[in-house]
Formats: structure tokens, sequence, C-alpha cells
């Protein structure tokens, strides 16, 4: 598999994650093994152990794999590189929307975004299928759709499930024990490089936030909670009609209520993460409330 492609880098970045949690000591598993592991080809797991060897990591001659070092933090490849089109589609969508501040009524075509986001049209058109059960799109006839109106009882509602969900999926996350926790704590530095910029780095925030409760909501397990975290987080974290004047003031105290949870994690208290949890869930429903633009109300 080519070097190129979002399911190498994901996969690559798995092995390393693997070295650096210790799970590895000394020589790494057959082939067979990472294959089924990574849920990839044995092909690809030749090219993670090409890329591995060529970067000084393993050295590898026939069966024998053997780790030489860790692996440091500017060998993963990017989050963003990672993604296949189909991840990256509902995040390019909701940030065209949002950047050109779309109105309600506004039509949509399939040909267009599939032109503006260099991918195919039925890319576009499965994605914006399973996006219009939220209700914020509806598809037309001629192959066009529009975007209806965000209203307060739609928020309230989406929140009060999105509640139920994350709740469930962090009580069983702070069961899991110290090793599952290093998940989230290993992107506290990530947190701190925009706490340092934050006047410039607010901006990044909504990519990190998703990346940051995606790690509880994968390690649930529950297909549904998971298909629906990858819509909610569109609306949260992209939604079109949030008032920009304060966005930096939120994010702000968002990836503080985040280096809390890590915090607490890092100290292996549950119940101070709980707590921090708490705090965030509640932000997060206020600053919904307070600063989303509602029909009716601009």
């Amino acid at each position: 598999m080519s070097r190129h492609s979002s399911t190498y880098k994901e996969s690559y970045n798995r092995a390393l994650d693997m070295i650096v949690s210790g799970e590895i000591r000394r020589e790494l598993p057959t082939e067979v093994a990472l294959a089924k592991q990574w849920a990839v080809s044995r092909t690809t797991v030749r090219s993670i152990l090409n890329g591995l060897q060529d970067a000084g990591i393993i050295a590898w001659s026939g069966r024998s794999k053997t780790v030489l070092r860790k692996p440091r933090k500017a060998e993963y490849f990017p989050a963003d590189e990672t993604e296949s089109v189909a991840e990256k589609i509902p995040s390019m969508f909701m940030e065209h929307v949002f950047a050109g501040e779309l109105n309600p009524g506004t039509t949509l075509r399939e040909t267009e975004l599939a032109k503006t986001f260099s991918v195919s049209s039925t890319a576009v058109r499965e994605f914006l299928i399973r996006f219009s059960r939220f209700g914020l799109i509806e598809k037309k006839t001629n192959r066009h759709w529009v975007l209806h109106g965000f209203t307060r009882d739609f928020a309230e509602e989406l929140f009060t499930v999105r509640e139920m969900f994350e709740r469930a999926a962090f009580d069983a996350f702070l069961r899991s024990g110290p090793k599952a926790h290093q998940l989230a704590i290993q992107q506290r530095a990530e947190h701190e490089a925009i706490l340092d910029n934050i006047a410039s780095d607010y901006v990044l925030f909504p990519r990190l936030d998703e990346k940051f409760h995606r790690v509880w909501i994968d390690a649930f397990g529950n297909r549904f909670v998971r298909d629906f975290f990858e819509l909610i987080s569109l609306v949260f974290h992209y939604h079109y009609r949030w008032r920009k004047q304060d966005e930096l003031e939120r994010n702000h105290h968002a990836v503080i209520q985040h280096l809390d949870i890590i915090s607490a994690l890092e100290a292996q208290d549950p119940m101070a993460a709980q707590a921090a949890m708490n705090v965030h869930l509640r932000h997060a429903k206020e600053t919904l409330l307070a600063s989303a633009m509602w029909d009716g109300n601009l």
C-alpha cells in the first residue's frame, strides 16, 4: 500500500502508539498478528514495517522485528492526514457552511460540493443522506439540498441525547483503568500548545475537541453511540451559526476543562475526572444556548 494513503498513515501511527506504550518490549509480533490487530492487509503491515525500519525505530530481518528505540512525537503523521475521504467530508461540509455564513433556505448541490471538496459526488451524497437525519438539511428534487433552521428546541433535544450517551461512555472509560486512560492523557501536549497560543490557535480547538471526546466514545464500542457522535460533533463543533465574537473565550475555557480532566486521569482520581467532565458538559450546554443565533431571533 502507498505510504501516502490515509489507511497506511493511521495504521503507522497505531504502530508507534503500540511501541510508545511499552506494550512491545523487544520484538514485534508476526505479520499475521499485526494485520489482525490493526485490521489491515499483510501488504499494509509490510509497508509499515519498512517505514519503521527506514526511520530507525526497528530492525527487520526475516521474522525478526526488533524494537530499537521509542518514536518521537514529530514522527507521527498529523491527524488530518490519517482521515479517509469519507471521514473528511463532514468537517469540510460544516467548515464550508460556516465560512460562507449560509442562511436557512440556502440551496446546496451535490456536484458543486463535490467539486469544492475534490471528492466524488457519490461520497458527498452518502454523507448528505446520513446527515439529513438531523433535520438540518432536506433533499429536494433535481438532486439539490436545502439548509433548514436551527431552533433552540432542536439544540436542547440534541444536547440531552449527547449528554446521555457521553456520560455512559465516560463512566465506562473511567472503569477501564490507567492503561486505557493514556489515550486521553497523551493529548495533553496538543492542548497545552493551543493554550500557549490561544489568541491565534483557538480556531484549531474544534478538531482537538472531537479527537479528545472520541477516546471514550470509540472505547465504548457501541455502534449507535459512535454513529450518533459523528453527526452530533458536527453541530457542536462546526455549527454554521455560532456568534464569532466570543469564540476565543469559549474555546479557551474548554481547553482548560479538558486539561482538568487529563490531570485527574493522570492522578488516577476517577471522582475528580467525573467532576471535571460534569463541569465541561454543563459549560458546553450553556455556551451552545447562549452563543448560537436562533431562527427568528437573529
